[in-house]
């Protein structure tokens, strides 16, 4: 046992290290130059085409889904316990400046997802059931041909296995220790209950998600599109709220933004060990880890929309990470900040989570009251990132083994999800943790290789808006 955790962390230590960040990043510069920089160029033509469409009624036939379903099915995962949790650990171990690199990695990681959205409507096909199938293993069998369907494999089982972990595991883990949390802030006695609270919420949880897995692709769709505007909407709300109470700290939280990024000691002060190379790699890190840009994981939600057009889903892929980093990131970050509970706090591993963000709602709701919130948001940010990451880990076991998978799949799934609410699983976390990064690999190389046809069809694209051919 011991023998694999110092594998799995030599692993992770690559995986999540500034090598593999560096790729990451290095691929969204070298996309965005290729492509003009759209996120920048064309905002409102993107803008436009996401958002301004939201209210829009779209119909999608069988084994489809519409294209805001599509999107709020990977913002569904995309949006988890990383914009909270994560976030908050990444101010406490690498400082203030970690935000400033979270934002750089958003930026570029965009395109990234763009170039992965675009390819995957490219290159999807129907399975056996007519359900559109798509992602990296089907971008890399269709259009680099089969000879390179092996590295479509080893993206499935890292997809299939980390989706235990990163997409269940944890977020049950969460949801079960935000409910205890609550329960404790308004009883205290509620401790001694804290496993039959975890487990009653595990089977609750596990009863929801086997009810709208039973529904498909569609019912997913139809699910994550009512509750991501929601849950989101209520996050921002509760947010705003705090940084609004503590709007004079807020000149002073960007100053120590930009400094902290290139300075960290003369923000938090040397003692604590934050160094500049922390600052990045926790803030790259927890910025790829929340909007997966590069990972491979949202194409397959994307390549079930209705939309025909490769690229104008790929502009929700630039929306997502938007959405996702730039506004609910941005936001968790601020409230931290701004109410001060991160002060005398970095470096502290303990406080790098959960309890910190509490604490910042909790400067203006109080402390029961800033528990809910946190419980609530992250009961819909979990439950939400449980139901994205139960298809993309299907979709990839089907890719393995057929369409005769999928049931016994999600019946597991479901299981884990239960015997994740109560059981210390922390060996399955970090190992799939670890293949959530491996997932990285073969996704950019085939990102990487298939760049022209990425290239082109945008170029193609907007040649034909400038011409009044398309919208």
């Amino acid at each position: 046992m011991d023998k694999i955790i110092e594998i799995n962390s030599a692993v992770n230590g690559f995986v999540w290290g500034p090598i593999m960040l560096a790729l990451l990043v290095g691929t969204g510069i070298y996309l965005s130059f290729r492509v003009g920089f759209i996120q920048f160029s064309r905002i409102g033509y993107w803008w436009k085409n996401t958002i301004g469409k939201i209210f829009k009624k779209t119909e999608a036939g069988e084994g489809e889904i519409t294209p805001l379903q599509a999107v709020s099915t990977a913002l569904a995962s995309t949006v988890g316990t990383g914009n909270i949790a994560g976030v908050t650990g990444a101010i406490i171990l690498g400082g203030p400046g970690a935000v400033f690199w979270m934002w750089i990695s958003a930026l570029f990681g965009m395109v990234t997802k763009f170039a992965e959205v675009t390819l995957a409507v490219k290159y999807r096909e129907r399975n056996e059931k007519g359900d559109w199938c798509g992602g990296p293993m089907y971008y890399i069998k269709n259009g680099l041909g089969p000879k390179w369907k092996w590295l479509g494999v080893i993206f499935s089982v890292f997809g299939a296995l980390a989706a235990f972990g990163i997409g269940n595991i944890s977020q049950i883990n969460s949801i079960a220790s935000s409910v205890n949390s609550v329960a404790v802030a308004f009883h205290e006695n509620a401790k001694e209950f804290d496993t039959i609270i975890g487990l009653v919420t595990g089977i609750v949880i596990a009863i929801f998600v086997a009810l709208v897995l039973i529904g498909g692709v569609k019912r997913i769709g139809q699910v994550t599109e009512k509750l991501v505007p929601g849950m989101a909407a209520i996050y921002i709300v509760c947010a705003l709220v705090v940084v609004i109470a503590h709007a004079g700290a807020i000149p002073g939280v960007f100053a120590s933004i930009f400094q902290g990024a290139f300075n960290p000691s003369a923000v938090v002060g040397g003692a604590v060990g934050v160094t500049m190379k922390l600052a990045i790699t926790k803030g790259v890190g927890r910025g790829v880890f929340s909007n997966e840009a590069g990972l491979g994981s949202a194409p397959i939600a994307h390549a079930a929309t209705s939309e025909k057009n490769p690229v104008k889903q790929g502009l929700y892929g630039i929306f997502e990470v938007f959405m996702d980093t730039i506004v609910i990131c941005t936001l968790t970050s601020l409230v931290v900040l701004c109410s001060g509970v991160a002060t005398g706090n970095y470096g502290n591993n303990d406080l790098a989570g959960v309890p910190t963000a509490v604490a910042g709602f909790a400067t203006v709701f109080g402390d029961k009251i800033g528990s809910l919130i946190l419980a609530v948001g992250l009961l819909l940010f979990a439950t939400s990132t449980i139901l994205g990451w139960a298809l993309y880990g299907t979709r990839c076991a089907e890719f393995l083994f057929g369409s005769k998978i999928i049931r016994p799949y999600q019946v597991l799934f479901c299981l884990v999800v239960i015997a994740g609410s109560v059981a210390d699983l922390k060996l399955a976390w970090d190992i799939s943790d670890t293949l959530n990064g491996l997932m990285a690999i073969p996704n950019l190389i085939a990102v990487l290789l298939l760049s022209p046809v990425v290239i082109k069809l945008t170029k193609e694209h907007f040649d034909g808006v400038k011409a009044g051919r398309l919208e």
